[in-house]
């Protein structure tokens, strides 16, 4: 097996030293990607009704291409064509019959979202994967490492067959298509993978974690961090790597790293690296490819077209629905430092379709970026302009300054006697002060965000801080049916999801 390493091992470093040719920048690498989607679906149900084969033939074809096309929610790109594919029919947004939905978390609305996964959509994420693999060869690690387990903790393998299509989480629909070569190296496995209850499926993990030689894992972080904690008890050590001592990476994506890594270094017996991993139910977006930084590297060349909306008043209503004809930019117009909302139109079927993540360059050279948010889950309601990178940035660095492990948290606005107040539960079993807690986290928000300090002083009159068990979080979860390595918490509650929030509260209470 030390061969199989060395191979591997040579074949990544030979990969990262065949200099990559920048003969085009970002926004003809785009041009050259929308072109091709366009000529692919030219003769979809979509294609014709827009006219493709005029717009290709447009010089400006990007111009062209945003003149001609509606931007899409998810409402209505589902009701007005991929209903259509749900129901079996071919060639409505892209080419053939669509066998596989990603049935997406909902974090923003109350229903789960049916997104189309065709097999061009599953090589791009396949051939990004591999990309992104190809990282560890910038690390001193042993051969032996590139020849050991990598546990990827998500979604059953067993999906659902209605007779037209396969449904599930994304990260089922993949590790059910990993490629041949990549079999032996994954974990949990065919069996264990195949697993839809997710209590079911930590203990069978748990069970196994002795008998495997991992050196990576990929996962959203409560969700490993949990796994984690239910090993070191199951074994009665110390830290995650008195099971595995050779564990070295971590790829984390779903939400922000931040608030949790305080708690997670603490099930570490040793340093290990971190690589951020920006994969939606829509496609293959970004991925940390250097250390020193936080921000991941858009992927320009493989199956999206990016366009970005400024995120503001001007462009969104205060709930976070786009207006009607937003304005609009590509690659090559957008500024370091400005929030944008992102539009995608893919290999799978979407059209200038609104994934509601909110992003900001960090580097134009290097073209990365940072999610600050997504377009409905963050507040506003006087003015105050909070970010979900102001909330996860403010948890970080609080929990670090009073040494305990936040593991869960959400925020409402609400009505405060005349005027406003910000309500955050807090998910943790540490022992807190809650008084101390509550003002270092109103404090340190006034440092962060300029808008907030202002309405602090004028509207927003209180900060509400609720202490909870972190179970709690996810036995809320559980309720709804949303347990599991494909959900996330919302950073944010409104509207009736707030309602059903309090309830649960309430009912616990009794």
């Amino acid at each position: 097996m030390a061969i199989l390493g060395s191979i591997l091992k040579r074949t990544f470093e030979l990969r990262n030293k065949i200099p990559r040719i920048r003969k085009i920048n970002g926004y003809q690498q785009q041009v050259k990607v929308l072109k091709k989607l366009l000529v692919k679906a030219e003769f979809t149900a979509f294609g014709k009704h827009y006219n493709f084969s005029k717009i290709i033939n447009e010089p400006g074809i990007v111009e062209a291409f945003q003149n001609t096309i509606d931007s899409h929610d998810y409402n209505s790109m589902f009701n007005k064509w991929w209903h259509r594919s749900l129901n079996g029919e071919a060639h409505v947004c892209w080419p053939g019959r669509i066998k596989y939905f990603a049935k997406s978390s909902g974090t923003s609305d109350s229903s789960s979202k049916y997104i189309p996964v065709t097999s061009h959509m599953l090589r791009a994420i396949k051939k990004i994967s591999i990309r992104q693999l190809g990282m560890q060869s910038k690390y001193d690690f042993p051969k032996e490492h590139f020849q050991r387990g990598a546990l990827m903790l998500g979604g059953s393998t067993h999906l659902n067959y209605n007779g037209t299509y396969f449904e599930g989480d994304l990260s089922g629909i993949t590790a059910k298509n990993i490629p041949f070569y990549f079999q032996h190296f994954y974990k949990p496995g065919k069996k264990i993978s195949k697993e839809r209850d997710w209590e079911t499926k930590l203990e069978e993990i748990t069970k196994k974690a002795k008998d495997w030689d991992i050196a990576i894992v990929a996962g959203v972080p409560a969700w490993v961090q949990i796994l984690f904690e239910k090993i070191i008890s199951e074994y009665k050590v110390k830290n995650i790597h008195e099971i595995w001592p050779n564990l070295e990476i971590y790829f984390h994506g779903g939400v922000a790293i931040a608030p949790y890594k305080n708690g997670f270094e603490k099930l570490l017996g040793k340093p290990i690296v971190y690589f951020d991993t920006y994969l939606a139910s829509e496609g293959f977006i970004a991925y940390q490819d250097r250390q020193g930084t936080e921000a991941c590297r858009m992927i320009l060349d493989n199956g999206i077209f990016f366009e970005f909306v400024p995120f503001n008043e001007k462009n969104f209503n205060s709930e976070g629905i786009i207006v009607d004809k937003p304005e609009v930019y590509h690659i090559g117009q957008v500024e370091e430092g400005v929030e944008y909302a992102l539009l995608l139109s893919t290999c799978a079927g979407a059209w200038r379709y609104l994934i509601g993540d909110v992003i900001k360059f960090t580097s134009l050279e290097h073209y990365e970026i940072i999610i600050t948010g997504r377009t409905k889950q963050f507040l506003s309601i006087c003015g105050e302009h909070l970010s979900q990178d102001n909330m996860n940035k403010a948890v970080e660095l609080v929990s670090g300054e009073l040494k305990i492990n936040i593991k869960e948290f959400t925020v409402a606005g609400i009505n405060y006697e005349t005027l406003f107040a910000h309500h955050w539960y807090i998910g943790t079993d540490d022992i807190v002060d809650l008084a101390v807690l509550r003002i270092r986290i109103d404090e340190v928000l006034k440092e962060l965000n300029d808008d907030y300090r202002v309405e602090r002083i004028a509207a927003l009159k209180e900060i509400i801080v609720d202490v909870m068990p972190s179970h709690i979080f996810y036995d809320y979860m559980k309720s709804i049916g949303k347990s599991g390595g494909a959900f996330k918490f919302p950073r944010v509650l409104k509207g009736q999801k707030l309602i059903e929030w309090k309830n649960y509260l309430g009912n616990k209470a009794k």
